[in-house]
């Protein structure tokens, strides 16, 4: 996991951030701070992560493929585009479902 920001005020192509590798789920972080981060993810076919749950709202952006994303039990499938908030103390995880890139964003001010 590369966990080094990106280089600030410099144009990027999101999708371009990360690449896919064989049989892995890599995570490159663009912002962390105490009160939040972004992060850009890219899973191969068969790769997905196990059920979690935080305390905080997540806001997730597929950028490139389809995800399914299971919160508090119910499917949900997301196309390039899409997004959606995964609740704070909701269990979730993502099912394998072939190669995605994502987007997720973590905002933990308001939950103190």
């Amino acid at each position: 996991m590369d966990t080094t920001e990106l280089e600030k005020s410099k144009a990027h192509i999101t999708i371009e951030i990360i690449e896919y590798l064989p049989n892995s789920v890599v995570i490159k972080t663009i912002l962390k701070k105490s009160t939040g981060n972004i992060s850009v993810m890219s899973f191969d076919s068969g790769e997905g992560l196990t059920e979690k749950t935080t305390p905080f709202d997540t806001f997730t952006q597929i950028i490139d493929g389809k995800a399914e994303i299971v919160i508090d039990g119910e499917s949900k499938f997301l196309l390039t585009g899409q997004s959606i908030v995964i609740p704070a103390h909701s269990p979730n995880f993502i099912k394998p479902n072939g190669r995605f890139k994502m987007i997720q964003t973590v905002i933990k001010s308001g939950y103190e």
